[in-house]
């Protein structure tokens, strides 16, 4: 089985990290006006046998520069305002020491920022 949880990615120089199960894919991703605020849907197994990891997403304003490496995951737009966000996957072995941390859902879960030692996984 299978089930699609939604995140809430920060706008900003840190990325978001997430721990997801392997087999992970990101479906959608949005701007939700009433939370100002760029959300990413990921679907994943349900299985708790499936191996956890670390992934860490990084959205950014037009025209800012990411680094050549980090993967285009999709662009959320502001429907009432000229911003556009996009959003990045950044590639395991690269990732920033200072992160956001988000679990599933929306709204308050988000969780403020940790400083953490950069892993590879």
């Amino acid at each position: 089985m299978k089930t699609i949880h939604k995140f809430r990615l920060e706008v900003g120089s840190q990325p978001t990290s997430l721990t997801l199960r392997e087999g992970h894919r990101v479906v959608r991703c949005e701007y939700i006006v009433p939370d100002k605020a760029v959300y990413i849907w990921i679907e994943q197994p349900l299985n708790v046998g499936i191996p956890s990891v670390e992934r860490q997403f990084r959205v950014v304003y037009s025209g800012q520069p990411v680094a050549d490496s980090n993967e285009y995951i999709g662009t959320a737009l502001d429907p009432f305002g000229p911003e556009a966000y996009h959003v990045f996957e950044i590639p395991v072995g690269e990732h920033q020491q200072e992160v956001y941390h988000a679990v599933e859902g929306g709204g308050d879960q988000f969780q403020g920022r940790e400083l953490h030692q950069a892993r590879v996984f």
